[in-house]
């Protein structure tokens, strides 16, 4: 199944065993939305429950508050990453706070979808990797799948927590195709990282798109017998999963950070951080970081450029090791 099927099948499963689920966003009724995660939906569930909004982002959350804060989970979708700025005070300042606000007596169990990252040749605000604001953001749970079992299963998790969860969807890895584990329980927790492909001597923590590029990389290192490199795919930014990270890097002795968001206050340096804090004794080198350049995410035909690939990555591994 591909990355967006398994998303939708996630979707699908959560609306059938809870009617409070609902679907909001712009166009993601009559036509599934621009990258048709939510197909069919609406002619299943019908219009009440797949909501057809606006173009008013502020607008969406504003509803979608209403809705959580009256016993409904609604499950809003911005079209594009770049699109979600018009709703960011009804995130941070509302969403983010209202149960601290109000001593714990009100939750809100609501779902924000966000496909980020770059590789389609789109245009201008569509292919930003902004998930470091929300994880910098107290009272939201950021999360981003890699996998089509993980868009299935994660889907479901966030839709069943009580606590509002961003969700970022790598868009150019929605139709790749993988296995999906069915069964009572899933793989894994919600907030649980993934060791993807275990390896000896160096660590690299990962996630969203950057997982491909990074097993891809392992697998180069491997078939030159070069190092043998341990893949980490985060699947929570907030809150990490300290403990598989720290052992991971606690046994290979060197960390490289990759994602593609800029790496200037990305989530690269706070893992940057962590690991020192929590890994200093074991490290062998200095935590590295692969992310995007210090520049607005530039016009589609330099696009590749800008984002990390292999080798990259494989050079960032090689720095390390020669410590």
């Amino acid at each position: 199944m591909t990355l967006a099927k398994g998303l939708n099948a996630g979707m699908r499963a959560a609306m059938e065993a809870d009617p409070t689920v609902v679907l909001m966003g712009e166009d993601v009724g009559k036509l599934g939305g621009v990258f048709r995660i939510t197909e069919h939906l609406q002619k299943d569930f019908g219009e009440d429950r797949v909501i057809d909004t606006p173009l008013a982002e502020s607008g969406i959350l504003g509803t979608a508050v209403g809705l959580a804060l009256r016993g409904y989970r609604p499950v809003v979708e911005i079209q594009f990453d770049g699109f979600v700025y018009p709703a960011f005070d009804q995130i941070v300042s509302q969403i983010a706070k209202l149960h601290y606000r109000s001593l714990g007596h009100l939750r809100l169990p609501l779902v924000i979808r966000i496909p980020y990252g770059g590789g389609i040749g789109a245009v201008e605000h569509h292919s930003e990797s902004n998930e470091a604001y929300f994880a910098h953001t107290a009272g939201l749970r950021v999360v981003t799948c890699a996998t089509p079992e993980d868009g299935f299963w994660m889907m479901q998790q966030a839709i069943a927590s009580d606590d509002p969860v961003m969700f970022y969807e790598p868009k150019r890895r929605y139709h790749e195709r993988g296995e999906i584990e069915l069964g009572e329980r899933a793989p894994f927790g919600l907030h649980d990282a993934a060791v993807r492909h275990p390896g000896e001597d160096v660590t690299l923590l990962t996630y969203g798109p950057m997982v491909k590029t990074a097993l891809a990389a392992a697998q180069a290192a491997e078939n030159e017998g070069g190092p043998s490199v341990e893949v980490v795919d985060l699947r929570s930014l907030s809150p990490l999963d300290v403990e598989t990270i720290t052992a991971s890097v606690q046994r290979t002795g060197r960390a490289v950070v990759v994602h593609e968001a800029q790496t200037f206050l990305g989530m690269g340096a706070e893992l940057a951080a962590l690991v020192q804090q929590e890994c200093f004794y074991h490290l062998e080198a200095p935590v590295l970081r692969v992310g995007g350049y210090n520049i607005p995410y530039p016009p589609s035909r330099h696009e590749e450029v800008f984002l990390p690939d292999l080798d990259r990555i494989l050079d960032a591994v090689d720095r390390s090791l020669a410590y």
